[in-house]
């Protein structure tokens, strides 16, 4: 079958997709990924097919118009586990959902984007349209051609939980005062191509989940689990990394991340590493020139490195400490690895809360990250046997998952189930 898969322009959003497409691939299947044009040399180096799509300038134009003044609405975008009290508040749950479709759906997936991927899709006919969760260029391509569509995660269904939310919301109000953001945008948007809006358009007609169980959120929509499998993007494997560390290992990998929403005082890397200089360990600190350029000086203890591929890395590692990324969490959950989080946007605050609840971590905001607040936690990492087994516990439950390779019949069969186009091609991997 042929299958057409789209990204964000952002590496990381990208590098959730490269291990099942390597997979559909290796099963014999076609498979191109459609992108704005800035991503496609990255793509192209994974190997892949790059289908260059529209341009950035929607994304880049909110951005620049909005500057500092995005700040406040980002934070209306944390996502929390424990959301009772406001998960029957409609203006709360429709002030989120407009956020989602003016902030985040829209501007990424601009005119120009939907135009030239609808074309490609009705020129080329996938039988499949696999799209990461900001992406809706992928589902309206779909519809307009005809193909199956699937959202593959790479973390916690955020968006799947509040647009669900949101509609239990939106039937007790009365039918004058109902508003629907994300339905408006995607239903004109929709027309532009001949089709009409539906609900699955928004969520897909079926999920792939790479996490694991305990921090899946069950929205009972068709899920096909599938193990993580990290990747980094090129990399060399320095010496050093093969070394067992004579001490306990500790990755620090903050990111710009806080700084950048909550002020460039939130993250103070000197009062940081001084506080990791004492303790009886070996930190390695990923820190990019302008962040060196800051330090006075390095503790004796800490290894500062421009970039190491955390898959590489973090088998040796006694704990991470981060700020909530989805490839950096995934890949610490599948090696086992204690995580103290210092989360700040999306659905950071959500998987700190769930490290927390299932003893595999630490949960710090931004605001409680002191150094006292962090050595604490990083002692309690080394020394704590219950949060290593909880790690452990996250690791074994990834570990029971079927593979990329393992899901592609699945999908498969999904796709036949789901397809409305009358295309048939056979699928080498279930053909005698």
């Amino acid at each position: 079958m042929r299958v057409l898969m789209t990204s964000l322009a952002h590496n990381t959003h990208f590098y959730s997709l490269v291990p099942l497409a390597w997979a559909l691939r290796a099963a014999g299947h076609e498979v191109r990924i459609a992108s704005p044009p800035s991503l496609t040399d990255v793509i192209t180096s994974t190997g892949l097919t790059a289908v260059p799509v529209g341009d950035d300038q929607a994304a880049m134009e909110l951005l620049a118009e909005m500057g500092s003044d995005l700040v406040p609405y980002q934070r209306g975008l944390e996502f929390a586990e424990d959301e009772s009290a406001q998960e029957s508040d409609w203006e709360y749950l429709l002030g989120r959902q407009t956020l989602m479709a003016a902030l985040c759906f829209a501007p990424f997936n601009g005119a120009a984007t939907m135009d030239a991927i609808v074309d490609f899709a009705r020129d080329w006919r996938p039988d499949l349209v696999i799209w990461e969760p900001w992406t809706y260029a992928g589902p309206v391509a779909a519809r307009a051609c005809g193909a199956a569509h699937a959202r593959i995660l790479w973390g916690p269904d955020v968006i799947g939980r509040s647009r669900q939310r949101f509609l239990e919301a939106l039937r007790r109000v009365p039918e004058e005062l109902r508003e629907d953001p994300v339905a408006e945008w995607l239903g004109w948007t929709l027309q532009r191509y001949g089709c009409a809006f539906e609900e699955r358009d928004v969520l897909g007609h079926w999920v792939i989940d790479p996490g694991p169980r305990s921090t899946r959120l069950d929205l009972g929509q068709t899920t096909v689990p599938m193990r993580y499998v990290p990747y980094n993007g090129r990399s060399v494997i320095e010496p050093w990394l093969s070394r067992e560390p004579d001490r306990p290992r500790i990755c620090l990998t903050l990111g710009i991340s806080a700084r950048e929403t909550y002020g460039p005082d939130a993250v103070s890397y000197p009062v940081l590493l001084e506080a990791l200089g004492r303790l009886d360990i070996e930190v390695v600190a990923t820190l990019d020139s302008s962040q060196r350029e800051r330090l006075d000086s390095i503790p004796d203890n800490v290894v500062p490195v421009d970039f190491v591929p955390l898959d590489a890395l973090l088998p040796s590692c006694a704990g991470i400490i981060h700020h909530g990324g989805a490839g950096t969490c995934s890949t610490a959950m599948l090696h086992g690895v204690p995580q103290i989080m210092v989360p700040s946007l999306w659905d950071a605050p959500l998987k700190a809360q769930q490290l927390h609840r299932l003893s595999a971590g630490f949960h710090l905001p931004p605001a409680d990250l002191t150094a006292r607040s962090l050595t604490e936690a990083v002692r309690a990492t080394v020394e704590d046997p219950a949060i290593r087994a909880g790690a452990r516990r996250l690791r074994e439950e990834m570990l029971a998952e079927p593979t990329p390779a393992g899901i592609v019949p699945a999908l498969e069969r999904l796709t036949a189930l789901n397809r409305s186009n009358g295309v048939h091609r056979p699928c080498p991997s279930v053909m005698t």
